[in-house]
């Protein structure tokens, strides 16, 4: 009857009491002799204003106690904004690719924890071999034929001690770049949310203008009826009539001009939200939103705020942890291994005592000459960290300066409004007086055709001014990290 492979009952005997206490030995020593090679991190020195230059009359708050969540959008008051803002962070191909990315340092990161761990491996197989049967092998098995079938089947244990700290260094390296990764996720969203609500707002403004001309275009209409019916009455000359056509066709040109820009805007807005341009339209809206008052962050807190600047750093703390990897490798490896198993040219009493195998104890490697690979590893790995440094600061001094630039812009824009609502007052006043007196036959139609250009330019110019002013303050609020919070997004990555 042939006999099954089973498991033996005295596996645990494999291993001798001897090499227990061995391997026992080495794990405490390694242990307690763990050490790490990569320098202490700290935060690289970045010049830090004690305030913003521009920031006089903003209000000095913490964004994420204003910014409900981090929908920093909501300050726009603008329902369809809001929700097209959540279609962008669920359905926007870019973000998707920077998620995918995160994953994959997520993944890195598991791996290099689980280098940590000893490993178990089991393995089981036949061999067949043949030898040739000359005077020199005589020694060869009694089968005539030369061939030999061997069946093996072994369990191992194997595990390398971290005594210089290597593996702890490329864990702390990989959960250092995962970090860096889920930082420049959050800095695309960002970016992306701000672009998405910039071409909203330009695209509400444009609504605006839409109206604006449409309503001058009609104006302009009745009055060149009225200027014909004159000319035919022979109250004004042909040149008045020439003249309200010319302004006429040039509003309408204008007009014209506009639905091709709201159209860009309306077709980027699709591609953000990862949809086609075809099947998707924006409705025109009467509601221009309000300029929201932006709650403005300490300089300090610019450096936990924004995703980019939280992504250089990590990436220098990952540089730092990869110091200390390359610096190991100037140190032997220890590795503690352990395997027993059974090995027989019978299938049938393959597992069996007398077929039992076992071996247990620890392995030193060590390069003893590299030609200065190792030498030259080190300085790669420590320039790699000065640059990661250099990217660092650069990125603080950018964020500063990105600040500085929408404070003034936003301050300018705000003196520059009050003056041209003003233009735009007595531009209103001087065409109803033009328009009286053009009706009383005072004055000629030339002279009420540049008192209404000057009219519709400064209409248009209010606009635009309040255009400029809604993208400038979305810009602002990206630049002082929208409301994204580091330590929450941390502490909330699966």
């Amino acid at each position: 009857m042939t006999r099954r492979p089973t498991l033996s009952n005295r596996t645990l005997q494999l291993l001798g009491a001897r090499g227990s206490r061995l391997l026992a030995s080495s794990l405490c020593l390694a242990m307690l002799s763990a050490c790490t090679l990569s320098p202490d991190y700290h935060r690289p020195e970045s010049p830090t204003p004690v305030q913003f230059k521009h920031a006089a009359g903003w209000t000095q708050a913490n964004p994420s106690d204003a910014l409900a969540r981090g929908a920093w959008w909501e300050l726009y008051g603008d329902a369809r904004l809001n929700g097209l803002v959540d279609e962008l962070n669920a359905s926007n191909q870019t973000v998707a690719q920077y998620e995918a990315q995160y994953r994959q340092a997520q993944a890195l990161v598991r791996s290099a924890r689980g280098a940590l761990f000893p490993s178990l491996d089991l393995n089981a197989g036949k061999n067949r071999s043949s030898q040739g049967t000359g005077s020199s092998s005589s020694s060869l098995s009694n089968n005539s034929s030369g061939i030999r079938n061997t069946y093996s089947t072994t369990l191992g244990v194997s595990w390398e001690a971290d005594l210089w700290g290597k593996l702890r260094d490329s864990l702390a390296a990989n959960e250092a770049s995962a970090e860096a990764s889920l930082a420049d996720m959050a800095a695309i969203r960002l970016s992306l949310q701000s672009e998405l609500v910039q071409n909203y707002l330009q695209l509400r403004v444009m609504d605006e203008q839409k109206r604006l001309l449409e309503a001058t275009v009609l104006a302009y209409q009745r009055s060149l009826t009225m200027t014909e019916n004159q000319y035919r009455a022979g109250v004004s000359g042909k040149d008045a009539v020439a003249q309200a056509q010319t302004q006429l066709k040039t509003t309408q040109a204008d007009l014209v001009d506009l639905v091709w820009q709201r159209a860009q805007l309306e077709n980027a807005i699709a591609v953000l939200l990862g949809k086609a341009p075809a099947g998707f339209a924006l409705a025109d809206s009467q509601d221009i939103p309000a300029l929201p008052q932006v709650p403005l962050a300490l300089p300090s807190q610019l450096l936990e705020r924004r995703p980019d600047i939280a992504s250089a750093e990590r990436k220098v703390m990952s540089a730092n942890a990869s110091i200390g990897v390359v610096r190991a490798a100037y140190f032997p490896d220890l590795t503690l291994s352990m395997s027993g198993g059974y090995s027989s040219s019978s299938f049938n009493d393959w597992i069996s005592l007398p077929n039992r195998f076992w071996s247990v104890g620890p392995q030193l490697a060590m390069t003893l000459f590299d030609g200065g690979q190792r030498s030259a590893e080190v300085d790669r790995s420590e320039a790699v960290y000065d640059q990661t440094v250099a990217q660092y600061r650069q990125a603080v001094l950018d964020g500063f300066k990105e600040v500085e630039n929408y404070l003034v812009q936003l301050k300018v824009y705000e003196d520059e409004a009050r003056i041209r609502s003003e233009a735009l007052d007595s531009a209103r006043e001087s065409l109803r007086l033009t328009n009286n007196q053009y009706k009383a036959g005072l004055i000629a139609y030339l002279d009420v055709v540049n008192v209404q250009t000057t009219a519709l330019s400064n209409e248009r110019s209010v606009l635009n001014l309040l255009q400029g002013r809604l993208v400038a303050s979305v810009q602002l609020i990206a630049a002082l990290g929208g409301g994204w919070d580091a330590q929450a997004a941390f502490a909330e990555a699966p």
